[in-house]
């Protein structure tokens, strides 16, 4: 069941992204066009992966979250809170790698909403410019989701939090909303099996500014994992998700 479950909503899922991609592109004239059909494709993706997958998103602690500029700092274990995240924010701007906006249609929607694009292999420059852009971000009130470990990480993978979060936190100024999830087990990344169940993502309680920098790292990477453990250990208490056995490591 759950093989031939996959095999509709993936194909649903890129199905509905391509022709989302091109009903929405004279949006792109406006100058929140792209959010919105953003945040179109989003909820439509969710009735999708609950209609089809058996997959319920839940959120928790919204009320965690701040009006106006601030960094969101989430837990990356799927490609599930990528854009069951986008619903439930304000006026969003995601830190990617800079090729995602090379690629056909989808490029043009991150480009076209101010995605903050990142050369990875320019390092220092990187940091720079990500910074610049972020200023900007957060002075016009938008809210930046940056994953602290840069990639997905399997559930149950030890911690690898980078150091951009920290120099951001250092640079702006603003309070940080740390993100815990459990989707990791729903929507396994390198796999096309999705899981049924209740996959959870939780805002918890905002870090303020001022911490130095070792302090904001060891904060932010403990309430994110200990959550994250939490929600897992719920999911794995209900019976739910990918069994651990099937669980492919980090390389």
């Amino acid at each position: 069941m759950t093989f031939f479950r996959s095999i509709a909503l993936n194909t649903a899922f890129y199905a509905f992204f391509l022709v989302a991609a091109i009903l929405g592109l004279p949006f792109l004239i406006a100058p929140k066009g792209a959010l919105m059909v953003a945040r179109i494709w989003a909820t439509i993706n969710l009735w999708l992966l609950k209609t089809i997958g058996g997959i319920t998103l839940e959120v928790r602690g919204r009320e965690k979250l701040p009006k106006g500029g601030c960094i969101i700092a989430a837990k990356h274990q799927s490609a599930l809170e990528t854009f069951g995240i986008v619903p439930f924010v304000g006026d969003f701007a995601f830190i990617l790698k800079r090729e995602l906006n090379w690629i056909p249609l989808f490029g043009w929607y991150t480009t076209r909403a101010g995605m903050i694009g990142v050369n990875r292999g320019a390092r220092s420059q990187a940091l720079r410019d990500m910074t610049v852009e972020a200023k900007k971000a957060i002075a016009n009130g938008r809210q930046i989701i940056i994953y602290p470990e840069g990639t997905r990480r399997p559930p149950g993978a030890p911690p690898a939090y980078k150091f951009g979060p920290v120099h951001l936190y250092s640079q702006l100024d603003t309070v940080v909303v740390p993100v815990a999830v459990n989707t990791g087990l729903y929507w396994p990344r390198r796999s096309f099996l999705r899981y049924p169940g209740t996959a959870v993502l939780e805002f918890l309680d905002p870090i303020p500014p001022g911490l130095d920098g070792e302090a904001f790292k060891e904060r932010l990477e403990t309430v994110i994992e200990e959550a994250s453990n939490r929600l897992m250990a719920e999911a794995r208490a209900r019976g739910e998700g990918i069994p651990p056995h099937k669980i492919k490591p980090p390389k």
